[in-house]
Protein backbone atom coordinates (compact mmCIF):
# COMPACT_ATOMS: atom_id res chain seq x y z
CA UNK A 1 0.00 0.00 0.00
CA UNK A 2 1.01 3.72 -1.14
CA UNK A 3 2.68 5.63 1.86
CA UNK A 4 1.81 2.97 4.65
CA UNK A 5 4.64 1.82 7.13
CA UNK A 6 4.39 -1.45 9.29
CA UNK A 7 5.20 -0.72 12.63
CA UNK A 8 5.57 -3.20 15.66
CA UNK A 9 3.75 -2.42 18.50
CA UNK A 10 1.77 -1.72 21.38
CA UNK A 11 -2.13 -0.28 21.88
CA UNK A 12 -1.29 2.16 25.06
CA UNK A 13 -4.88 3.90 24.63
CA UNK A 14 -7.76 3.75 22.34
CA UNK A 15 -10.90 5.82 22.92
CA UNK A 16 -13.87 6.01 20.55
CA UNK A 17 -14.33 8.65 17.75
CA UNK A 18 -17.72 9.80 16.54
CA UNK A 19 -20.42 7.14 15.81
CA UNK A 20 -17.84 4.24 14.60
CA UNK A 21 -14.36 5.26 14.82
CA UNK A 22 -11.35 4.97 17.02
CA UNK A 23 -8.72 6.90 18.13
CA UNK A 24 -5.22 4.79 18.87
CA UNK A 25 -2.48 5.57 20.54
CA UNK A 26 0.52 3.11 19.65
CA UNK A 27 3.82 2.39 21.21
CA UNK A 28 6.23 1.50 18.28
CA UNK A 29 9.82 0.22 17.98
CA UNK A 30 10.34 2.29 14.76
CA UNK A 31 8.82 5.69 15.59
CA UNK A 32 8.43 5.50 18.59
CA UNK A 33 4.89 6.82 20.56
CA UNK A 34 2.21 7.52 17.57
CA UNK A 35 -1.51 8.67 17.38
CA UNK A 36 -3.65 7.44 14.58
CA UNK A 37 -7.33 6.95 13.62
CA UNK A 38 -9.32 3.66 13.20
CA UNK A 39 -11.96 4.27 10.65
CA UNK A 40 -14.79 1.73 11.67
CA UNK A 41 -12.90 0.02 13.59
CA UNK A 42 -16.09 0.20 16.66
CA UNK A 43 -18.49 -1.17 13.63
CA UNK A 44 -19.25 -5.00 14.13
CA UNK A 45 -17.14 -7.25 11.79
CA UNK A 46 -14.51 -4.53 11.49
CA UNK A 47 -11.56 -6.44 11.35
CA UNK A 48 -9.72 -3.44 13.35
CA UNK A 49 -12.47 -4.35 16.21
CA UNK A 50 -10.28 -6.84 18.45
CA UNK A 51 -6.56 -5.28 17.49
CA UNK A 52 -7.60 -1.53 18.26
CA UNK A 53 -8.23 -2.54 22.43
CA UNK A 54 -5.85 -1.23 24.97
CA UNK A 55 -3.19 -3.91 25.52
CA UNK A 56 -2.78 -5.52 21.78
CA UNK A 57 0.30 -6.32 20.27
CA UNK A 58 1.17 -6.54 16.87
CA UNK A 59 2.41 -5.21 13.39
CA UNK A 60 -0.15 -2.27 12.47
CA UNK A 61 0.08 -0.78 8.81
CA UNK A 62 -0.04 3.23 9.47
CA UNK A 63 -0.53 5.46 6.00
CA UNK A 64 0.51 8.66 7.15
CA UNK A 65 -1.11 11.72 6.29
CA UNK A 66 -0.34 15.54 6.05
CA UNK A 67 -2.41 16.06 9.64
CA UNK A 68 -3.41 12.58 10.77
CA UNK A 69 -2.36 9.18 10.59
CA UNK A 70 -4.71 6.39 9.72
CA UNK A 71 -4.40 2.89 10.70
CA UNK A 72 -5.15 0.52 7.62
CA UNK A 73 -4.36 -2.94 8.71
CA UNK A 74 -3.36 -4.90 11.61
CA UNK A 75 -1.89 -7.81 11.96
CA UNK A 76 -2.06 -9.03 15.68
CA UNK A 77 0.49 -11.21 17.70
CA UNK A 78 -0.89 -10.99 21.46
CA UNK A 79 -4.07 -9.97 22.57
CA UNK A 80 -3.00 -10.50 26.53
CA UNK A 81 -6.36 -12.54 26.84
CA UNK A 82 -5.54 -12.97 30.24
CA UNK A 83 -4.46 -9.69 31.54
CA UNK A 84 -7.93 -8.07 30.66
CA UNK A 85 -9.86 -10.66 32.03
CA UNK A 86 -8.21 -10.18 35.22
CA UNK A 87 -9.42 -6.83 37.03
CA UNK A 88 -6.86 -6.10 39.06
CA UNK A 89 -3.90 -6.92 36.59
CA UNK A 90 -6.01 -4.86 33.98
CA UNK A 91 -5.81 -1.83 36.39
CA UNK A 92 -2.14 -2.27 36.90
CA UNK A 93 -1.57 -2.49 32.97
CA UNK A 94 -3.50 0.93 32.18
CA UNK A 95 -1.34 2.56 35.12
CA UNK A 96 1.74 1.50 33.16
CA UNK A 97 0.04 2.36 29.73
CA UNK A 98 -0.24 6.23 31.29
CA UNK A 99 3.17 6.49 32.30
CA UNK A 100 4.18 5.52 29.07
CA UNK A 101 2.24 7.59 27.12
CA UNK A 102 3.81 10.21 29.80
CA UNK A 103 7.36 9.31 29.14
CA UNK A 104 7.42 8.66 25.35
CA UNK A 105 7.79 10.81 22.57
CA UNK A 106 7.32 10.70 18.88
CA UNK A 107 10.12 9.66 16.64
CA UNK A 108 12.42 8.56 20.16
CA UNK A 109 13.96 5.06 20.41
CA UNK A 110 11.17 3.89 23.01
CA UNK A 111 12.65 -0.16 21.91
CA UNK A 112 13.74 -0.56 25.27
CA UNK A 113 10.30 0.70 26.77
CA UNK A 114 8.20 -1.57 24.46
CA UNK A 115 10.24 -4.33 25.29
CA UNK A 116 10.01 -3.65 29.01
CA UNK A 117 6.06 -2.49 28.84
CA UNK A 118 5.62 -6.15 26.76
CA UNK A 119 7.84 -8.63 29.68
CA UNK A 120 5.53 -6.41 32.08
CA UNK A 121 2.18 -7.79 30.83
CA UNK A 122 3.12 -11.00 30.78
CA UNK A 123 4.22 -10.80 34.44
CA UNK A 124 0.47 -9.34 34.76
CA UNK A 125 -0.68 -12.51 33.91
CA UNK A 126 1.90 -15.07 35.34
CA UNK A 127 0.01 -16.39 38.59
CA UNK A 128 3.65 -16.78 39.82
CA UNK A 129 4.84 -13.02 40.20
CA UNK A 130 2.90 -10.91 42.73
CA UNK A 131 1.46 -7.58 40.80
CA UNK A 132 2.60 -5.73 43.33
CA UNK A 133 6.29 -6.95 42.63
CA UNK A 134 5.31 -6.23 38.80
CA UNK A 135 5.27 -2.51 39.54
CA UNK A 136 7.85 -1.93 40.85
CA UNK A 137 10.36 -3.44 38.80
CA UNK A 138 8.46 -1.59 35.69
CA UNK A 139 8.51 1.56 37.71
CA UNK A 140 12.43 1.30 38.60
CA UNK A 141 13.05 -0.13 35.46
CA UNK A 142 11.39 2.89 33.64
CA UNK A 143 13.55 5.43 34.78
CA UNK A 144 16.79 3.49 34.49
CA UNK A 145 15.49 4.08 31.17
CA UNK A 146 14.86 7.47 30.94
CA UNK A 147 18.40 7.77 32.70
CA UNK A 148 17.03 9.58 36.25
CA UNK A 149 17.62 6.64 38.29
CA UNK A 150 19.12 6.78 41.51
CA UNK A 151 18.43 5.34 44.90
CA UNK A 152 16.43 7.50 46.96
CA UNK A 153 18.16 8.89 49.92
CA UNK A 154 14.31 8.75 52.28
CA UNK A 155 14.70 4.95 51.76
CA UNK A 156 18.50 4.45 53.08
CA UNK A 157 19.34 2.45 54.63
CA UNK A 158 17.47 -0.94 52.93
CA UNK A 159 18.53 -4.76 53.27
CA UNK A 160 21.42 -6.36 51.37
CA UNK A 161 18.26 -8.73 49.53
CA UNK A 162 17.00 -5.14 48.70
CA UNK A 163 19.94 -4.03 46.79
CA UNK A 164 20.87 -7.26 45.19
CA UNK A 165 16.99 -7.11 43.89
CA UNK A 166 17.64 -3.59 42.64
CA UNK A 167 21.23 -4.30 41.15
CA UNK A 168 18.77 -7.13 39.09
CA UNK A 169 16.63 -4.53 38.61
CA UNK A 170 19.20 -2.24 37.14
CA UNK A 171 21.21 -4.75 34.79
CA UNK A 172 19.47 -7.57 33.97
CA UNK A 173 18.54 -8.07 30.04
CA UNK A 174 14.81 -7.14 30.14
CA UNK A 175 13.57 -10.67 29.38
CA UNK A 176 15.09 -11.82 32.38
CA UNK A 177 13.62 -9.07 34.33
CA UNK A 178 10.93 -11.22 35.85
CA UNK A 179 12.59 -14.04 37.49
CA UNK A 180 13.33 -13.27 41.06
CA UNK A 181 11.21 -13.65 43.96
CA UNK A 182 11.43 -11.39 47.10
CA UNK A 183 10.17 -11.60 50.62
CA UNK A 184 7.03 -9.57 51.73
CA UNK A 185 9.70 -7.13 53.46
CA UNK A 186 12.10 -6.90 50.83
CA UNK A 187 8.57 -6.19 48.67
CA UNK A 188 8.18 -3.23 50.74
CA UNK A 189 11.53 -1.93 50.44
CA UNK A 190 11.09 -1.84 46.41
CA UNK A 191 7.95 -0.19 46.71
CA UNK A 192 9.02 2.47 48.60
CA UNK A 193 12.03 3.35 46.53
CA UNK A 194 10.17 2.94 43.45
CA UNK A 195 7.33 5.21 44.65
CA UNK A 196 10.10 8.07 45.86
CA UNK A 197 11.79 7.48 42.29
CA UNK A 198 8.62 7.87 40.18
CA UNK A 199 7.32 10.97 41.95
CA UNK A 200 10.98 12.90 42.18
CA UNK A 201 11.88 12.02 38.30
CA UNK A 202 7.99 12.38 36.96
CA UNK A 203 5.98 14.44 39.96
CA UNK A 204 2.78 13.73 37.80
CA UNK A 205 -0.74 12.68 38.84
CA UNK A 206 -1.84 9.17 37.13
CA UNK A 207 -5.29 9.30 37.06
CA UNK A 208 -4.93 5.42 36.42
CA UNK A 209 -2.56 4.60 39.54
CA UNK A 210 -5.74 6.42 41.58
CA UNK A 211 -8.49 4.20 40.15
CA UNK A 212 -5.96 1.18 40.96
CA UNK A 213 -5.34 2.51 44.58
CA UNK A 214 -9.06 2.56 45.42
CA UNK A 215 -9.56 -1.17 43.87
CA UNK A 216 -6.87 -2.61 46.03
CA UNK A 217 -8.35 -0.68 49.23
Amino acid sequence: MKDAIDLTALVLQSAPVGEYDRRVVLLTRERGKIACFARGARRPGNPLMAATLPFCFGTYRIRQGANSNALVEVKLHTFFKDLREDMEAACYASYFSEILRYVTRENNDEAALLLLAYQSFRALESPRIPNRLVRAVFEIRTIVIEGEFRVPEETDPFSAAAGQAVRHILEAPVRTLYTFAVSEEVLGELERIAAVSIQRSLGCRFQSLEVLQALLA
